[in-house]
């Protein structure tokens, strides 16, 4: 049974899937998993890959979703990215890591995109 926490990171995680929609990305696979860690999005736009994580919170108390994402985190995205584009076939494609925070609230979901919020 989920836990408080997981569903409300699964609706984050939809309303970050949502956004991406509407601006026109392409979601090519969502809860990417392999050994090295996990990538809530794989989206494309355009030419260019796009490794999205989604930090949802329901306030700052506890600081704000870029905090979150430390430097032991920023690793684990790579390794996964890495992972990822070694499973595809043909050349490396551009790609870039971006950051969605979504604050939950009760008019809605408020988010923020945060492009190549890990320097590749």
């Amino acid at each position: 049974m989920p836990t408080a926490r997981t569903r409300l990171g699964d609706q984050g995680e939809e309303a970050a899937r949502r956004f991406l929609l509407d601006k026109g990305y392409q979601i090519l696979a969502v809860k990417y998993r392999c050994r090295w860690g996990e990538m809530d999005l794989v989206a494309q736009e355009g030419a260019e890959l796009v490794f999205v994580e989604v930090r949802t919170r329901r306030s700052f108390a506890f600081g704000t979703p870029e905090e979150s994402l430390t430097p032991a985190k920023a690793r684990r995205l790579l390794a996964a990215c890495q992972h990822y584009l070694q499973q595809r076939d043909g050349p490396e494609p551009s790609w870039r890591i971006d950051l969605i925070s979504v604050r939950m609230n009760p008019q809605g979901p408020v988010i923020d995109h945060l492009r190549h919020a890990v320097e590749v």
